[in-house]
């Protein structure tokens, strides 16, 4: 498995507009829009920094991961994403590693990008996302 870089970062948000002005604003990253993941339950705004995103994710449902995320932990860094070169065969090693995962296959994340989770459990209490063929 080839890890290319830090795609982003996702942060649980109970509301993007309110959270949207301390990136965008304040913090002088340039916002890039939104987005609802219905598949995930959740809406996406991004925020370009360098080579990599952070991404404000706001639940759609009350049951929801992110609502249930924000319900245990309240709001903040919710999982780091890296991308990798290919998402099936990352799959396949990790599982031949044994790593525990939350996906043993791909499914659709935002911006048109392949993702799977690796389990918290097996990562440090970090949930882990890879991802492949992000339009950004």
């Amino acid at each position: 498995m080839t890890t290319k870089k830090i795609n982003h970062i996702g942060i649980a948000v109970k509301n993007i507009e309110t959270a949207t002005p301390f990136y965008r604003d304040v913090l002088g990253m340039n916002f890039e829009g939104t987005e609802e993941v219905a598949e995930q339950q959740v809406r996406v705004a991004f925020f370009q920094v360098g080579e990599s995103r952070i991404e404000l994710l706001e639940p759609t449902s009350p049951d929801s991961p992110v609502a249930k995320f924000l319900e245990k932990n309240g709001e903040g860094i919710h999982h780091i994403a890296y991308e990798v070169d290919d998402l099936e065969a990352a799959l396949a090693d990790l599982q031949a590693k044994e790593v525990r995962l939350i996906d043993k296959t791909p499914r659709k994340g935002a911006h048109g990008a392949s993702i799977a989770f690796v389990h918290p459990k097996a990562s440090g209490g970090v949930l882990t996302e890879l991802c492949h063929g992000s339009k950004h």
